[in-house]
């Protein structure tokens, strides 16, 4: 039962961040692409390399630890049903070419967001 709670309290915080950020970005860039949405997946992609990289190195995170970081915080963070939700948006208001630049972008810099914090956190151990 604790891991469910570690889990959910986990999800709570991400989700939350998530949320600011999203309406963070829409504020400052045309609400036309999902740049909030790609900028919350960049960077928890990004967050998840270097936890994952320390955590290897140094074993620091028990089990508990991350249930609520990697799943709960960052799983709820960082989202697909998110990434698929606003691509058929685009595409059902006939923008194919946004939709393919946020699946690539989204795909490509969340991929090398996880391996450049990973060598950063392999780097400084």
């Amino acid at each position: 039962m604790i891991n469910v709670l570690l889990v959910g309290a986990g999800g709570f915080i991400g989700a939350v961040a998530r949320y600011g950020i999203i309406v963070g970005v829409g504020k400052l860039i045309s609400p036309s692409f999902p740049w909030g949405v790609l900028t919350a997946n960049v960077a928890g992609s990004l967050l998840i390399g270097i936890l994952a990289g320390i955590g290897e190195s140094r074993h620091l995170f028990s089990t508990e630890a991350r249930l609520f970081l990697f799943i709960g915080i960052l799983g709820s963070f960082t989202t697909f049903s998110s990434i698929t939700n606003d691509t058929m948006a685009l595409v059902r208001a006939s923008n194919y070419g946004g939709a393919l630049a946020n699946v690539a972008l989204s795909l490509i810099l969340g991929l090398t967001a996880v391996a450049i914090g990973y060598a950063l956190a392999k780097a400084a151990t």
